[in-house]
């Protein structure tokens, strides 16, 4: 179990090391949609969704990473005052009962949603944008997947900690 732990840790890793570069090329995207407006008097509806499909896709993606790090939010009420053993109980109730069921929760229920607009290849947002909105709902099913599987990463480390304790 700790060598597919291990796998899924990798792949977060390796999804949030491609996709970290989005951050740089959005600003850069945005700061040429800025001057190509107020300086040369040129817009593309297609850039600017370029922007909310970079956003989407970091976002997205590395949300998996982000529950690896353990950089995610937290309501830290008590859980920062509490013993190294309640916080793993903390942490596996988190994911039992709150996190794994709302990952599959909205799989299940934007899977059609999904379905639908591979099946038609669904086009723009707005008049003149990226013709791939299918590629952006994907991006749910994908987000759900990611957490999901780093959810049961962290699973078998919590009880292989509460094992040894």
């Amino acid at each position: 179990m700790l060598g597919m732990a291990n796998a899924i840790d990798r792949m977060n890793t390796a999804v949030a090391s491609v996709v970290k570069w989005l951050a740089l090329i959005m600003v850069l995207v945005q700061f040429c949609i800025v001057i190509g407006r107020y300086v040369f008097g040129f817009n593309s509806i297609a850039a600017q969704e370029s922007v909310l499909y970079m956003h989407a896709t970091l976002f997205m993606l590395a949300a998996g990473y982000t529950l690896l790090v353990d950089k995610h939010v937290r309501v830290d009420v008590f859980y920062a005052k509490v013993s190294e053993a309640a916080r793993r109980r903390i942490d596996i109730f988190g994911h039992v009962v709150l996190l794994i069921p709302s990952m599959v929760a909205l799989l299940y229920w934007s899977w059609p949603s999904v379905r639908n607009s591979w099946k038609i290849l669904e086009g723009p947002i707005s008049v003149g944008g990226i013709e791939a909105v299918f590629l952006l709902k994907s991006l749910i099913p994908a987000f759900c997947i990611l957490i999901l599987l780093q959810s049961l990463s962290l699973l078998v480390r919590l009880f292989r900690e509460g094992s040894k304790a």
